[in-house]
Order: structure tokens, then C-alpha cells, then sequence
């Protein structure tokens, strides 16, 4: 049985696809990597498929480079901006 290890998982990838022009995971792990955070295209994929944890810090940075809030990320807020 597959385990989900992390929740923002389908809103992570929600929000990078729903981007103009649509972002990349290397567009995303760029965009980390500008803000401190080194996550690689593959772990990015690993976490939109739920398969690799979020640490708090990653989940602020991914918040940050997606221009999203947390909570949203979380899935306990409905609106999404910042």
C-alpha cells in the first residue's frame, strides 16, 4: 500500500501548473535554490507524488516561489495569493 508522505502534494503541483507560462519543477528548484533551499527537479516530482516528505523550511520556500501562502499549501485556506 502506497503511503502518502506529505499533503501539499496536489497543490504544489496545482500551483506550479497553473502558473503562465507554465513552470517547470527545474523552473521551481531554481527558484529554491535563489531562496537557500536545494531541492532537485527529481525530489520536486517525488513530492508532487506525495513519495518524499516536506520539512517546514521547504514548505515556506515552495510557498515563497509559488507566490502562494501556506495554509493554501496545506489545504486549509481556499484562497491561494499572498
Amino acid at each position: 500500500m502506497d503511503e502518502n508522505k506529505n499533503i501539499i502534494s496536489s497543490r504544489l503541483r496545482e500551483a506550479r501548473c497553473q502558473e503562465r507560462p507554465k513552470t517547470t519543477q527545474n523552473d521551481i528548484s531554481a527558484r529554491l535554490q535563489i531562496l537557500g533551499v536545494t531541492l532537485s527537479a527529481s525530489s520536486i516530482g517525488k513530492i508532487e507524488k506525495g513519495q518524499r516528505a516536506v520539512t517546514d523550511i521547504q514548505l515556506v520556500a515552495f510557498a515563497k516561489a509559488l507566490n502562494v501562502i501556506v495554509a493554501w499549501l496545506l489545504g486549509e485556506e481556499p484562497r491561494k495569493q499572498r
